[in-house]
């Protein structure tokens, strides 16, 4: 195998050590948010939402080792540079919300509603910058199949995630005041 393909794997790992890190930062936000009278919205669809991220990362590795996909240096320098900038604003959320972010749906509105940040400009930037990460990810090392199929899959489990996170949302007086008339994903579309 090419150095470019052990580096992309050492990547994947990388990237899905985080993902692990994150899930033990959301659980001790859900301990703090309990604690103060959040509570966690049921959320059935939550491990669609794991199997992607494992799938993307899983799916990507294999399609590059299985099917010998080439590095191309010219798609995978702007893929990377997405994929940074992506996690930059993924840490920025993580960031702005402080106790109030996790991985799965709290209902916390009623302890404040977060508006600074990325939030200042719409209201889901979180999943703008994943649904950009898992795109850019395989094609770092041109595993389109894993890209397309992925985004796909993200664009419906992310529906129906939306649905439920919405309904919660809104049901807050301060958050529709805060958040009526934001674009969802990016500033100026959506």
């Amino acid at each position: 195998m090419d150095l470019s393909v052990y580096l992309f794997l050492a990547l994947l790992l990388t990237v899905g050590s985080l993902r692990l890190v994150e899930l033990r930062i959301s659980k001790r936000h859900q301990k703090e948010m309990a604690a103060r009278g959040a509570a966690k919205v049921d959320e059935p669809r939550f491990r669609w939402m794991v199997l992607l991220h494992t799938s993307v990362l899983i799916g990507a590795a294999l399609e590059v080792v299985l099917l010998r996909r080439p590095f191309i240096p010219w798609l995978a320098a702007p893929m990377f540079a997405v994929f940074l900038a992506a996690n930059a604003v993924r840490w920025w959320v993580i960031r702005s919300l402080g106790t109030h972010w996790n991985a799965q749906v709290v209902d916390s509105t009623r302890l404040g509603v977060v508006t600074s940040g990325p939030f200042r400009y719409v209201r889901h930037p979180n999943y703008a910058a994943v649904f950009s990460e898992l795109l850019a990810l395989p094609l770092m090392h041109t595993a389109w199949i894993t890209a397309v199929v992925g985004a796909i899959a993200h664009v419906v489990i992310l529906s129906q995630r939306l649905s439920t996170e919405e309904r919660v949302l809104f049901a807050n007086p301060d958050y529709r005041a805060a958040m009526t008339g934001k674009p969802r994903f990016l500033p100026g579309l959506f």
